[in-house]
């Protein structure tokens, strides 16, 4: 069991550090990022110990390890803080005489399928914010759960069989679906593979263009294609979507991109569209934020507006 009163002795001091030491696993960061000395964190560390009679930590060699109670008593000491930190929030937002700064870590994909149909709608109402994006990479889920960030948008899988099922988000991340997806491969308008019968012979046949987006390369049809013994010949890497739209343009390479984002490309007839042979089930594009935002009114603003425009 949590031991309450020993939680309650504690002044919120000793409990942010705990909270800070719990994330970071390290002295020198903990201290980095409540701007104290490393002696002084050790001192709170110290005095934690002695308050819950265990020494909360071990050291290995990547930096300190929590013990069971530790672990124990992090969540209650989570829940503690956040209820302090909602004590300072304002009841009202105001969009029109608001300039607040709102940090989005985003796919590559969002840009294009997600920004234009919020973003103006945002400006109208509140002309004087700021949306800072930030590329979606694998630091972004620890950005999310820090509070680094307001919001994320990735792309998860609703496939049972994928490694990033929407399951897998962390639970103290609320999410929603903005809009579902599915990949097709794309080729230049002549590409010798229009001649061939389209099947999955056909489409391992040629070499591919592999889209990197937020450090992720790596999706459902590898995981699939993996179980089948089966792979994409892979002959470029590349990490931005219009080069990769100028590159399958020019060459007899493929590639597979979302279909909300590269729609404009197939409809003006500068690539040519075939459905990936196999059985897939559709993706989506998702927004995560932090629960502890759950009732901030500005926050709450636009992450309604998001989803309203979007859906």
């Amino acid at each position: 069991m949590v031991d309450v009163k020993r939680l309650l002795k504690c002044d919120m001091n000793l409990l942010l550090c705990l909270h800070v030491l719990l994330e970071e696993r390290s002295v020198s960061k903990t201290a980095q990022r409540m701007f104290l000395s490393q002696s002084a964190v050790s001192k709170q560390l110290t005095k934690l110990r002695t308050l819950f009679d265990d020494p909360l930590f071990e050291r290995e060699s990547k930096g300190l390890f929590p013990t069971p109670k530790a672990l124990e008593i992090a969540p209650k000491v989570h829940q503690i803080l956040l209820q302090v930190e909602q004590l300072t929030v304002p009841e009202d937002f105001d969009p029109l005489g608001s300039e607040r700064t709102f940090n989005i870590d985003l796919v590559e994909t969002a840009y294009t399928a997600i920004y234009p149909k919020f973003m103006p709608n945002a400006l109208a109402q509140a002309p004087n914010i700021t949306i800072n994006s930030t590329t979606w990479t694998g630091e972004t889920y620890k950005r999310l759960l820090k509070r680094e960030v307001d919001f994320g948008i990735g792309i998860f899988e609703l496939d049972e069989r994928a490694s990033t099922h929407v399951h897998s988000i962390p639970s103290d991340l609320n999410y929603v679906e903005l809009l579902q997806d599915y990949s097709v491969c794309l080729m230049r308008k002549d590409h010798p593979a229009l001649k061939e019968e389209w099947n999955l012979n056909t489409f391992l046949k040629y070499r591919h263009i592999q889209l990197v987006t937020g450090g992720v390369g790596d999706w459902l049809l590898l995981e699939i294609l993996q179980a089948k013994q089966l792979k994409i010949n892979k002959a470029a890497n590349v990490s931005d979507i219009s080069s990769a739209v100028k590159l399958c343009k020019q060459s007899d390479l493929l590639m597979c991109y979302p279909y909300n984002s590269v729609r404009d490309y197939i409809e003006s007839g500068e690539l040519v569209m075939k459905q990936i042979p196999i059985e897939l089930v559709p993706g989506g594009l998702f927004l995560l934020w932090h629960r502890y935002y759950d009732s901030e009114p500005s926050h709450k603003w636009l992450r309604e507006l998001i989803i309203e425009q979007t859906r």
